[in-house]
């Protein structure tokens, strides 16, 4: 009796593969199932490209265009470098420059150094931090023409409140808005409060995250509260820092909706005309459109400079 073979039989036929298999053909409803998926996924895709094309690239490439360009007439012709010629033989060019780096400056000694305090001061409390999250990020959650109107009440010289507070400390009145000395001030003091929330609670996320070890050590050594801030706080923190400075230089050079509400735009003697607001005066009030662009083109350039930097410490963070 000879042994059972192992060996295949030459008429034994293969099995079937399963639809699942690598190089199965699939049957009619599953490629059309897969083909509407597909669709579909693309279908948000470039719906999304569309959109960021035409709402982002495409002003950004006309802006490039309108400012080599001059329309006289209704007539466009290529104007090269005129655009930017006049713009920078433009007195009021270097005037919105100085105003708008004046601005930025005093913006990050009050919108930088202040939401960060308060962080400090909410990350000490033990009780009651969700109600003082809320009351710190409300004047983030008013419409920005309501917080502007609402300081413009504040700085009305007859019966602001601002100017009250003074009198009930026998001080003198202020010519908030009226005055070349504190218009710009004024301005930034309404931006620091309609701006801060959202800044504070990025600081109390960076502290919260901070070891607590750290500052028991501090303590051990005997170091105060300001010790405490300078050696453990701040280094734990100087990323987050970083890239919050940055974040605020590129706000605080597109400032408008502040001045323009608050002083109308110039200011007294165009104490408060900043860069964007020049650009909206170049187009709207003078129809020179060219000379707009160019000075926003000038303005890009600068603040891709500071975009830059902030990726690259962005991708430095991950890394």
């Amino acid at each position: 009796m000879s042994a059972p073979t192992l060996a295949k039989s030459k008429t034994a036929k293969p099995r079937p593969k399963s639809p699942g298999d690598s190089g199965a053909p699939r049957t009619r409803e599953e490629f059309v199932r897969a083909l509407r998926r597909n669709v579909s996924a693309h279908g948000f895709l470039i719906g999304a490209v569309l959109c960021f094309s035409f709402f982002s690239w495409y002003p950004i490439v006309r802006e490039f265009l309108l400012a080599f360009q001059k329309t006289e007439g209704g007539k466009t012709t290529w104007a090269s470098w005129s655009n930017l010629t006049y713009i920078f033989n433009d007195p009021a060019f270097w005037q919105a420059w100085r105003n708008t780096l004046q601005f930025t400056g005093l913006a990050l000694v009050l919108g930088f150094a202040v939401p960060f305090l308060i962080a400090v001061l909410l990350n000490e409390f033990r009780h009651g931090q969700g109600f003082l999250r809320l009351l710190v990020y409300l004047p983030v959650m008013l419409p920005p023409v309501a917080s502007v109107l609402l300081f413009k009440y504040f700085y009305d010289p007859g019966y602001g409140l601002f100017n009250r507070i003074l009198e009930l400390l026998h001080l003198p009145p202020q010519d908030w808005l009226q005055s070349t000395d504190t218009a710009m001030f004024s301005v930034v003091i309404a931006a620091t409060w309609m701006n801060m929330g959202g800044a504070t609670l990025i600081y109390l996320a960076a502290l919260q995250g901070i070891p607590g070890e750290l500052y028991e050590a501090a303590e051990l050594d005997g170091a105060g509260i300001l010790r405490r801030i300078w050696h453990v706080t701040i280094p734990q923190t100087r990323l987050i820092l970083s890239l919050m400075f940055l974040m605020q230089i590129i706000a605080t050079m597109q400032v408008f909706t502040e001045p323009f509400l608050l002083t109308g735009g110039a200011g007294p003697e165009g104490s408060t005309t900043t860069v964007v607001y020049l650009i909206y005066q170049y187009a709207f009030n003078f129809n020179n459109y060219g000379s707009a662009a160019a000075l926003g083109l000038v303005l890009l350039v600068l603040l891709a400079v500071f975009s830059a930097a902030y990726v690259r410490l962005s991708r430095d963070s991950d890394d």
